[in-house]
């Protein structure tokens, strides 16, 4: 809306500013965090009224977290919220692969707010139907590819590899659904402690505002030898209004949580970087980058195959962090652990940037 008005305007004085994405990038991040900040406690005070006894804690999960029973879920709302207003302040209102990923951003966090929803409304910790959510995120995530693809085409690329592998065409679609699909339901796996999944996001995010502002490079990006995509810069912006949003939400995150992300948010957020990753064409580097939520789900569904299998765990419990709960970490242990192994994934999958 900014960016629209100062264009409009000539970028006369310092509004020449809003012309840089640099800028236009810093400034989504200090508005989303200044918004996260701002309307957290009342926000919070709000869930907690509406919502009672909060979001139900599993009985057969760690005995320590019964300790949170009362704390209020939907916190993702803050961050929609936050990152929602600093985007139509700072984007560009023409570009199509921001709105493709907004499209991501508000529909993932729709059908988390449903799931969450049913939740708190039945006391159960079983929400929407796995496969009507599943469902619904591969609709809003063809449709969001479908646009991504009439933009960009689909071309698929890997680390260490100088070029584009293969033209997947339309198929392209399926692929690129099955990646945000996927990377949303990791991220939402790996929300089960306070602060755990919410800094790794913010590593994450932080990684692709580099990978993008490079691909919307054509400098940079024939330096680097990847692919370059007129337009695909502008996700800076809504990598960096994460972060702040990310931060806010950390604020109140923090162990004791005072509130949870819930669904609303962690597919949110997850879907949403699945999407930059598409955008930009770095879905794998995406599995490096977010390495920890892949661990997360690989966990779960060899848990699943195994028990089933043979009917003996593998993991004492599934998400891993879970497991080590179980062997005895305390819970600041683990996330802060977790953090770290996220950070080191982040500067190995930037560092495939160059290796081509």
């Amino acid at each position: 809306m900014l960016y629209i008005l100062a264009e409009y305007l000539g970028f006369p004085g310092i509004l020449n500013l809003i012309r840089y994405l640099s800028f236009r990038s810093g400034a989504a991040v200090a508005t989303a965090l200044v918004i996260g900040l701002l309307i957290g406690p009342r926000f919070i005070s709000m869930l907690r009224v509406r919502q009672g006894k909060g979001q139900p804690i599993r009985s057969d999960g760690p005995q320590s977290h019964l300790a949170k029973v009362g704390t209020p879920t939907m916190g993702g709302l803050m961050i929609l919220v936050s990152v929602g207003v600093s985007m139509l302040l700072w984007m560009d209102l023409t570009n199509v692969y921001v709105w493709a990923c907004l499209l991501v951003t508000a529909g993932f966090g729709t059908v988390g707010f449903l799931d969450d929803y049913d939740k708190v409304k039945k006391r159960s910790h079983k929400g929407v139907s796995g496969r009507v959510r599943l469902l619904m995120e591969f609709a809003i995530a063809g449709v969001a590819v479908s646009l991504i693809v009439s933009q960009s085409g689909g071309m698929l690329y890997l680390p260490f590899v100088n070029g584009p592998v293969v033209d997947l065409g339309w198929w392209y679609v399926p692929f690129g659904a099955f990646v945000i699909v996927s990377f949303g339901n990791a991220v939402n796996l790996t929300d089960g402690l306070d602060g755990l999944a919410t800094m790794p996001v913010i590593i994450a995010s932080v990684a692709f505002m580099l990978i993008v502002y490079m691909v919307g490079n054509a400098k940079y990006a024939a330096y680097l030898g990847i692919p370059f995509y007129l337009g695909a810069g502008d996700l800076a912006m809504l990598c960096g209004a994460i972060v702040g949003a990310g931060l806010a939400f950390l604020w109140f995150n923090a162990p004791p949580a005072a509130v949870f992300m819930g669904d609303t948010g962690s597919l949110a957020l997850g879907g949403t970087l699945g999407a930059i990753a598409v955008v930009a064409h770095h879905e794998f580097v995406l599995a490096i980058i977010g390495g920890l939520f892949v661990i997360e789900a690989l966990s779960v569904i060899i848990q699943v195959f195994w028990f089933k299998r043979t009917g003996k765990r593998i993991f004492r419990m599934a998400p891993i962090h879970h497991h080590f709960e179980q062997l005895g970490w305390s819970e600041p242990t683990v996330v802060i652990r977790f953090w770290i192994v996220a950070f080191v994934l982040a500067l190995a999958g930037l560092s495939t940037l160059k290796l081509r």
